[in-house]
């Protein structure tokens, strides 16, 4: 059932505080002036936040964000491939603007974002969907092809945290830990004015943007106005982890080479997460016929450092896979 639909101008993600502060480039604004839908869904009984480009009928793509993100992490890169696609971006539940219920197992988002593709009608068409997702959220449409995987048509994922398993016992013992692992359930803190808040927003993991004024972009679209300030989007409930989730991330790289659907992975040169030697583990284990490609000069966050040469990477995939 959808819920609300619109069509906002691109005056409501370029606001006055912070876009005065930056020289836009024309890429950018012109990304945002391509029309969109904006809508809410409901799945499971809660409500979806997503946006849409592109022309019906065309082959569909679902794109999800990172953890703690939002689905304006793509809001600049989904223009780029609108005039070819039928594109949805969503919010995860209890991140950005959608809802979440009481489950927070990692297999009930890859279910939600099956319930997600068939609500949409995504799975009508004679094209089957594909699925473009950025870290946190490749870990969800991971397991969604798992789930699903013959009801898709490709899944790209982007920078999923992949280490061997030394690396990765290092990675957690130094804090690092899965996204939102040892967080507890607490409100989540009020600033008094948007200044302070902005000056709490930070990725993880830490890095430089080469764009700021995506940074800046993405650090307003976290937030909202309350009573006595801003306070951050994401419902606290996303920091509960179960033990099947920690499991699920050990378990990864092996899940990737065993999944018998179309896969291929782009990632940041110089991720923290998913580099070179990531790349090497799964062809070791079995991944050779898995395309790995590296976007120079990014790191995590490659849509925040390389937002063009990201574009150019999805674009030589889906090309590549669109060839009958």
């Amino acid at each position: 059932m959808r819920l609300s639909d619109s069509v906002p101008a691109a005056s409501t993600d370029i606001v006055d505080l912070w876009a005065g502060e930056h020289d836009l480039p024309s890429w950018f604004t012109e990304a945002l002036d391509v029309p969109r839908e904006e809508a809410f869904v409901e799945v499971g009984g809660q409500k979806v936040h997503y946006f849409r480009w592109g022309k019906r009928g065309n082959p569909p793509l679902l794109l999800t964000h990172g953890f703690l993100a939002h689905a304006r992490c793509f809001a600049f890169i989904a223009p780029f491939l609108a005039e070819d696609y039928d594109i949805i971006v969503y919010d995860l539940a209890g991140m950005g603007e959608s809802e979440i219920g009481t489950v927070f197992e990692g297999t009930q988002r890859a279910e939600d974002m099956v319930a997600l593709a068939e609500a949409l009608d995504l799975f009508s068409g004679p094209v089957k969907p594909k699925i473009i997702a950025h870290s946190f959220g490749s870990g969800v449409a991971l397991t969604a092809m798992e789930l699903a995987g013959d009801r898709f048509g490709g899944l790209i994922i982007c920078d999923l945290m992949i280490m061997r398993p030394e690396k990765l016992a290092a990675h957690f013992k130094g804090g690092g830990g899965p996204p939102g692992s040892g967080k507890t359930d607490r409100p989540t803190n009020v600033y008094p004015d948007y200044e302070t808040a902005r000056g709490r927003f930070i990725l993880a993991p830490p890095q430089d943007v080469q764009t700021p004024f995506l940074l800046d972009y993405m650090a307003y679209h976290s937030m909202r106005q309350v009573e006595g300030g801003w306070t951050w989007k994401f419902n606290p409930k996303v920091f509960h982890r179960s033990e099947n989730d920690q499991e699920k991330w050990r378990q990864a790289p092996q899940r990737i080479v065993d999944l018998p659907h179309r896969l291929a992975i782009i990632y940041g040169e110089n991720s923290r997460l998913f580099d070179a030697d990531s790349a090497a583990y799964l062809r070791e284990l079995g991944g050779d016929h898995i395309p790995m490609i590296a976007v120079p000069k990014a790191e995590h966050h490659l849509m925040l450092d390389q937002p063009l040469a990201f574009v150019a990477a999805l674009r030589s995939v889906l090309a590549l896979w669109d060839v009958p």
